[in-house]
């Protein structure tokens, strides 16, 4: 058995940990591209949402390198995503593609079935499971830690692109770490490098980033927003990372985050229902961004995606109500990126110049209005 699964962010790194920890060889496809996500485009129906197009792609790469059995996660809910890897199977079987498909379902409650379902993919004892799972883990606090503080170092740099250097190294490195014990002496490691960084000595912009999970995590999809964003002195925080989605997802309900219930309550005055995805959550960060004094909010959709849609309609609302500029960006395979860097430094420009407004308003008659 040699596994596959799709590309999202850097997710990658703690699950081929985990699945050669349990006995599996892993067979990572490339990293996404415009070529996989035309392979993709061509067999999928034309209505179907950029995560599925970019997913078909990595498969089949995946196939060229030998791959025979893919794993992918399930949804719930009234989102799509719950269909795809019926989708996918129906597509890549009726072009010619021979392999076995092993879909993890989130547990809704019923945490042995998801247990069962893994120890299809086990090769070894269970005592490895548990401590392949604990490292897989730990990597992946460490790589979501490490893009909170690159996102940070990219907006303040005084050598630009220095930061995004260092972070190619430390995530490459991050994949080769073998050994569970190598992780500590890693993070020290990681936080010196980060400290050799230049800064200049200036106050970043602050933009949060919601919407759909997979064009937030993966940088192709977004069109590296993150980093595009950094080199335009900006510093962004996302409504979710890699651990909180495995937190929100597979842990029981008593090791789920304490607060999520009280964030999603903040969308209630605007979407009172659970609408699939992260449509319902992408409100709720909105409003809890703007508490927190975010300069703005970026708001990210793949085209069609039916829960962002309906959080897009609540959100001129939400944007009015709480005096913060949110711009939502719809992406799909037409997308381009010098239209989107133009729209991108068009709305730094305008929170920026706001940003000034405050300040001057605030030294001059020593009582502000907010940015919005």
């Amino acid at each position: 058995m040699k596994l596959t699964f799709p590309h999202m962010g850097n997710l990658y790194i703690p699950l081929k940990t985990f699945f050669e920890g349990i006995g599996n060889e892993v067979i990572i496809p490339p990293q996404c591209s415009k070529k996989t996500l035309e392979i993709g485009t061509k067999l999928a129906p034309e209505y179907a949402c950029l995560p599925l197009k970019i997913n078909l792609g990595n498969f089949i790469e995946a196939f060229e390198r030998g791959a025979d059995t893919i794993v992918m996660a399930g949804g719930i809910g009234p989102c799509r995503f719950g269909y795809y890897c019926e989708i996918q199977r129906e597509i890549l079987k009726k072009n010619g593609y021979d392999f076995e498909m092993i879909v993890l379902e989130p547990p809704r409650g019923q945490m042995l079935k998801l247990i069962n379902n893994i120890k299809r993919l086990l090769r070894k004892d269970i005592s490895t499971l548990i401590n392949s799972a604990r490292f897989a883990w730990k990597k992946a606090i460490i790589l979501d830690n490490l893009e909170r503080v690159i996102s940070k170092k990219r907006a303040i740099e005084r050598k630009k692109g220095e930061t995004e250097k260092v972070y190619k190294e430390l995530i490459n490195r991050l994949e080769n770490i073998s050994e569970e014990n190598m992780l500590e002496k890693f993070s020290v490691e990681i936080e010196e490098k980060l400290n050799l960084i230049e800064e200049d000595n200036k106050e970043p912009l602050v933009i949060g980033i919601v919407g759909e999970i997979y064009t937030v995590l993966e940088p192709f999809a977004n069109l590296n927003i993150e980093k595009q964003l950094g080199e335009l002195g900006v510093e962004t925080k996302r409504n979710i990372y890699i651990t909180d989605w495995v937190r929100e997802n597979l842990f029981p309900k008593f090791l789920k985050p304490k607060n999520l219930n009280e964030i999603i309550e903040k969308a209630f005055p605007y979407i009172r229902h659970f609408v699939g995805g992260h449509g319902q959550e992408s409100v709720a960060q909105i409003v809890n961004f703007s508490n927190k004094n975010f300069d703005g909010v970026i708001h990210l959709l793949p085209f069609t995606c039916m829960p962002e849609i309906v959080a897009k309609s609540a959100i001129p609302k939400v944007s009015k109500d709480y005096k913060i500029p949110v711009m939502t960006l719809v992406l799909d395979e037409h997308s381009g990126e010098v239209g989107f860097r133009t729209r991108l430094e068009a709305f730094v420009d305008l929170i920026g110049q706001k940003k000034e407004e405050y300040f001057l308003n605030e030294r001059l008659f020593g009582s502000g209005y907010r940015v919005g």
